[in-house]
């Protein structure tokens, strides 16, 4: 017999009763029934329940162990009475007598619970995640994160990718973020920097003459946290050469809809090749989001027109100094209170808007300052232009067009969720494209990328030379389910020449782009292909399948939000050694405020 286990705690059956068998585990429950014990034995698999009575030799043992001992039974599989068979457990028409047992390791008291799924503070958990992970929610987001990804290499393998591996430690990239550097002991004050993302070296690949390349590849970025964020992340890093935006729709849809399809529990998936293609402005305008939750009905529309000359004097001040004004349908509220209304209002303010103005309706009759003084027949014409019915609310966004749209699609999910509007059991998937290349400034009063500048622009050379620069679209696009973007990506600008114009227009001289990206522009030099890619993130497409709501529930070790893991230390401090062979010396932060100095006392001061 195997020193350990002859089966795991999940594969007993009624066809083993009257077996001998040895398990390993961990105590996951005990019940005392007078005299009779109980103990539901778990190990990575399953439950087994162990019974233990005064003719048994382990009772005494088991009754002085702790929850969470790891043990080992010896014993008799025997059948269940047929009241006490417990269906939902795979074992559950058997149980284990136990005959004798071996303490492997005996748990002292708990700091948090295992069994249950009681709410934990976060600190404790993640202080004790090895005890966290114990827990059968938890335990089944990293396996389920163990098998996407699985899912997600197969699938990718088998319409011809192939995996490759890229550097950890590398330079500075112009992803956006801040980069984590990394001191170099053996060239002096020098580092190297972990990878925002392996963008220069999969476009490196495809100059090399690799066509379709893959992997699941860990990024870093100093950033702030949030709940969809971290640190340290993971995404399906791919990249493609001598195609279109197209070919890579075609290539990556039926792999996460496949994905999906296999671990969505019966929810409905967006079939591969239906992908809805939104344009980024009709998004910014429909959704006021270029990452729009489609599960959501609600459509935000521009009334800009209908406010040009209005009895409601705010939006007319507005309109006429070149702002916007947006409406979001809350259908059939009727029934709704002033109160919910206002409530909406406050929201909005405490969002850091200055407000959500509303207009409501009840059986045909207006009701709110805006339609008292934009009018009845105006908002009745306005109302049918939009196609809403007599019972129906409507709220307002006003101001710059960029503010309007954030405060709409902001709007937007709140009266969705609050009316219970948001469609449940399914993924809905969509495409946004055209993303325009440059965005006007305001703040350096210049012209600037407002995306990827490594993009090529839809038109390419003619386009940067003949267009007024911010009417040029790129050919970027972001993969977006359920109101979380999975990825951006583009179809690459490869050519210096439109290279060089494209940073041009941006105020970036051939100098500039030559120092700062001579890697790519020199082997862009010799003969590079057409290619493009993107890198869906794994952290978040296991998070909305396992319908969790922070990807730090789908991390088997992940940061507290301020970038601390709490179970190993990190960051800590280094020894004075270490910083000597680095060639490093620390200095204090700055403070905020300093008092003034009193020049009469000398001081020392060590930086």
């Amino acid at each position: 017999m195997h020193a350990y286990r002859t089966h795991t705690c999940a594969q007993l059956s009624a066809e083993n009763v009257g077996e001998t068998v040895r398990l390993s585990g961990w105590m996951h429950r005990k019940r005392d029934h007078g005299g009779v014990l109980f103990v539901d034995l778990r190990d990575h698999y399953g439950i087994t329940q162990v019974v233990a009575d005064e003719d048994s030799p382990a009772l005494a043992t088991l009754e002085k162990l702790r929850a969470e001992s790891v043990v080992t039974i010896d014993g008799e599989v025997k059948a269940r009475t047929p009241e006490t068979v417990n269906a939902d457990l795979p074992t559950g028409e058997i149980e284990v007598f136990a005959r004798s047992i071996t303490v492997q390791s005996a748990a002292e008291e708990l700091p948090m619970p295992v069994a249950g799924e009681q709410d934990y503070p976060e600190d404790i958990r993640l202080k004790y995640r090895f005890l966290d992970l114990r827990r059968e929610t938890m335990h089944r987001n990293i396996v389920l994160r163990s098998q996407v990804i699985g899912s997600l290499r197969r699938r990718m393998t088998e319409i011809g990718f192939t995996e490759f591996q890229t550097p950890i430690l590398t330079a500075s990239s112009p992803e956006g973020a801040r980069d984590f550097l990394v001191p170099s002991r053996m060239q002096p004050n020098r580092f190297y920097a972990l990878p925002q993302a392996p963008q220069m070296f999969k476009q490196m690949l495809m100059v090399s003459g690799f066509d379709r390349y893959f992997q699941i590849a860990p990024c870093f970025r100093d950033e702030d946290l949030r709940a969809d964020r971290s640190l340290e992340f993971y995404q399906l890093d791919f990249e493609m050469s001598f195609v279109t935006q197209e070919d890579v729709f075609q290539a990556l849809e039926p792999v996460l809809a496949g994905t999906f399809e296999e671990f969505s529990g019966g929810k409905t998936v967006t079939p591969a090749g239906e992908f809805p293609r939104i344009p980024y402005a009709e998004a910014m305008l429909k959704y006021g989001s270029d990452k729009p939750d489609l599960r959501n009905p609600l459509i935000i529309n521009d009334v800009t027109g209908h406010f040009e000359k209005s009895g409601f004097g705010l939006f007319e001040k507005i309109v006429g100094g070149g702002g916007v004004v947006r409406v979001i349908p809350a259908p059939k509220t009727n029934e709704k209170s002033r109160k919910f209304f206002d409530d909406m209002n406050n929201w909005a303010r405490g969002e850091g808007f200055a407000g959500l103005g509303y207009v409501t309706r009840k059986g045909g009759e207006f009701g709110g300052p805006i339609a008292k003084n934009h009018g009845p027949e105006r908002m009745e014409e306005l109302y049918n232009e939009l196609g809403l019915g007599p019972n129906d609310g409507l709220f307002f966004a006003a101001g710059k067009e960029k503010d309007a749209a954030r405060l709409a699609g902001a709007a937007r999910t709140q009266v969705g969720e609050q009316l219970g509007l948001i469609e449940e059991g399914c993924f809905k998937f969509c495409w946004i494209v055209d993303f325009p290349m440059y965005e006007y400034d305001d703040e350096a009063k210049k012209i600037d990328f407002s995306h990827n500048p490594f993009s090529m622009p839809q038109g390419e050379m003619d386009a940067l030379e003949t267009m007024d620069p911010l009417e040029i679209k790129a050919w970027q696009y972001d993969i977006v389910c359920n109101g979380y973007e999975l990825s951006s990506g583009a179809i690459r600008n490869h050519r210096p020449d439109i290279m060089y114009k494209a940073f041009e227009i941006a105020g970036y001289a051939k100098e500039d782009v030559d120092r700062e990206f001579s890697g790519m522009i020199e082997a862009f030099k010799l003969g590079a292909p057409p290619h493009g890619g993107s890198a869906p993130g794994i952290d978040r497409i296991v998070m909305l399948l396992a319908g969790e709501e922070a990807i730090r529930e789908v991390i088997a070790f992940p940061m507290n939000q301020k970038g601390e893991d709490l179970m190993m230390g990190a960051p800590s401090k280094a020894e004075p050694q270490q910083l000597r062979e680095l060639h490093l010396r620390l200095m204090e932060p700055a403070q905020k405020a300093q008092p003034t100095p009193d020049l009469t006392k000398s001081t020392d001061a060590e930086t």
